[in-house]
């Protein structure tokens, strides 16, 4: 089921041109979305109303001057130490990378999701 939602999610936030990454455990989810700043207000309104999901917080928010996650409509990433696999780029490939090829930043920002729900840091 939450393959399905996922290729959803991917196809929609690729035509709305946002980026970012979905950290999930067994308990919770974490998510960063990145781009146009009322796409990702529209994108979040619908999250925080759709009835599959309860106790919806912002945790942070902000401008940037360029994305962490850019080549990524929703990349999935492991809960654990485990190697961050992103499951689809913008570009249309499906690839696995493992945690090495992540930049600095990538790795940072995925610790930071991670203490924020609890999940172990890599």
């Amino acid at each position: 089921m939450l393959s399905a939602i996922f290729d959803v999610a991917r196809s929609r936030n690729k035509k709305a041109q946002i980026t970012g990454a979905l950290l999930i455990t067994d308990h919770y989810f974490v998510q960063t979305l990145e781009g146009d700043e009322a796409a990702v207000r529209s994108l979040y309104e619908t999250i925080v109303t759709d009835e599959r999901h309860t106790d919806v917080t912002l945790v942070e928010e902000g401008d940037c001057d360029h994305r962490t996650f850019s080549r990524w409509s929703m990349a999935q990433v492991s809960a654990s130490g485990r190697a961050d696999i992103p499951l689809h780029s913008n570009h249309g490939e499906i690839h696995a990378a493992a945690r090495t090829s992540l930049t600095g930043e990538q790795i940072a920002l995925l610790n930071r999701m991670r203490n924020t729900i609890g999940a172990d840091a890599v």
